[in-house]
């Protein structure tokens, strides 16, 4: 490589270092308002994140990266497409395009109402009273339908957003999976319904410790793989995992007394994020490479643990006797079989974090048409909880009975986030594909599982998803990984299997 070219990419990582490291300050601010700051803390922290964001935008957005990817452009076209300057060019002028439409005023105005509504929005769940958030909720529609406008789209504003989080991705693709799901899912969940009886899941009501409940989880993800030198756990409302670089990689999860998997499978969740991030490359640390390539490939990683490894049998058949020893009196008489189909009972429920695997995409589905009618207008903030509760009724079949369990239930929109919902299903999609191509190359995998044996597991996931961070779009990395780009058969196939077994019906026969 030129010399000329070598001094303009140093160059180019400076910058990009500096602006890496005033988002990291800004996560930070942010892990710290979800965890420990007083609530009095509010006004200061917005206008610090506002400061931080601005700052980050200004650097990145300046002319003097523009100048040196219009010059490494040429000069890195012959190189691999996959090398790290050639992916570190490419990408960063993807997002270079991208933060240009974007006004620093816009960037700084989007900081500062996230942290503004965020504690609007946890007393208004609290107090169960939607018209506390409706105001906030109003400015982040607006801020969400400020950047669709600056980006620009063809057909659907949403096209903008979920272009920003999925690259590649378009409204109309999204509604055509949705629409396959449904057809899948609708019939299934009726089936189950009707042998609801098949799974007992009472156990996990029985009254678990607390605190014997954090430990527990905390050895646990830390067995999967969770490097607690480079991480924590903490609680929050709402459980996440947040990365201010490969050292310093958090998450968060929510314990009760009365319903086990909320602070067990919330722990493995948030693992699963937390090691992709303590995955990626040193060699792309302080760049726009290093993060992940989208939520959708990040909550594949999160799902993948939870459900797939932690929700198998092979999974408990390993770590049931642990669990017996440290909760001996709510578990007894109660054998690994029954406590896997406890943990894997299958209804239809109100809170998304909680949904089942079969349910769980159509608590995503509503998330996105009514996201996607209050960017264009066609339902407003304040006739929101009525339409929810009206679509729930309809595709879950159940009553809501409030908006602490409903429209407030979760944290995304006291942020600007429009786009991030479909993320989600994306990654119970990318998961179960990674998993079909897992068992080709890993034939013994459910055999390491029942032994307790993760490492290769999440070396596999390191070299074919982990290391490459956001080098390659959603597609790209699928195709490299699996052979294929994004296919929901996979996941179909999966659970009408798991489902079929777990409830006896017809579909694990086919």
């Amino acid at each position: 490589m030129a010399g000329n070219t070598k001094d303009r990419l140093q160059a180019l990582k400076e910058i990009l270092a500096e602006v890496t490291d005033l988002s990291r300050a800004a996560a930070l601010l942010e892990w710290d308002q979800e965890t420990y700051m007083p609530p009095g803390g509010v006004q200061s922290r917005a206008e610090q994140m506002a400061t931080l964001s601005r700052l980050a935008h200004v650097r990145f957005t300046s002319d003097e990266v523009r100048r040196l990817l219009d010059q490494l452009e040429d000069e890195v076209a012959k190189l691999p497409f996959d090398s790290d300057e050639a992916s570190l060019v490419r990408v960063t002028r993807r997002d270079f395009d991208e933060a240009t439409k974007l006004p620093p005023q816009l960037i700084s105005e989007i900081a500062h109402a996230g942290s503004m509504a965020q504690p609007v929005w946890q007393k208004a769940r609290r107090e169960d009273d939607f018209s506390l958030f409706a105001p906030y909720l109003e400015k982040n529609v607006e801020l969400n339908r400020r950047i669709a406008d600056a980006i620009g789209y063809d057909e659907r504003p949403y096209d903008a957003l979920i272009n920003r989080s999925e690259p590649g991705m378009t409204t109309a693709e999204l509604e055509a999976i949705f629409a396959e799901l449904k057809r899948a899912i609708v019939p299934l969940a009726a089936d189950i319904a009707r042998h609801a009886d098949a799974v007992d899941d009472r156990v996990l009501y029985r009254g678990f410790d607390p605190d014997l409940q954090l430990a527990y989880a905390l050895e646990l993800v830390k067995r999967l793989g969770y490097d607690l030198e480079r991480g924590r756990q903490d609680i929050s409302t709402h459980p996440f995992s947040t990365a201010f670089g490969p050292g310093d990689v958090r998450i968060t999860t929510r314990v009760s007394r009365d319903f086990f998997n909320e602070c067990l499978f919330g722990s493995i969740h948030e693992s699963g994020h937390a090691m992709y991030n303590q995955g990626m490359g040193q060699n792309i640390d302080r760049t726009p490479l290093w993060g992940g390539a989208s939520p959708g490939v990040h909550e594949s990683q999160s799902r993948f643990w939870e459900n797939l490894v932690g929700r198998s049998l092979p999974f408990w058949r390993h770590f049931y006797p642990s669990l017996v020893a440290m909760f001996p009196e709510p578990l007894r008489e109660v054998d690994e079989e029954a406590f896997y189909r406890a943990v894997n009972r299958s209804y239809p429920s109100l809170i998304r974090v909680e949904a089942d695997e079969v349910t769980y995409n159509m608590h995503v589905l509503l998330r996105f048409e009514l996201e996607n009618e209050m960017l264009e207008g066609t339902l407003k903030v304040k006739d929101l909880p009525e339409a929810w509760n009206s679509r729930f009724k309809s595709y879950l079949g159940l009553k809501v009975p409030n908006d602490r369990e409903g429209a407030l239930q979760d944290i995304h929109w006291s942020y600007v986030s429009f786009g991030i919902f479909p993320g989600y299903t994306l990654g119970n999609l990318i998961s179960a594909q990674l998993m079909e191509k897992i068992r080709t190359e890993i034939p013994d995998l459910e055999a390491q599982i029942e032994k307790g044996q993760f490492a290769t597991l999440l070396g596999w996931l390191r070299k074919n998803v982990h290391r490459h961070g956001r080098k390659f779009t959603p597609n790209e990395l699928l195709e490299r990984a699996t052979g294929r780009p994004l296919t929901a058969a996979p996941w179909i196939g999966y659970v009408q299997r798991k489902f079929g077994a777990l409830y006896g019906l017809e579909t694990a026969r086919r």
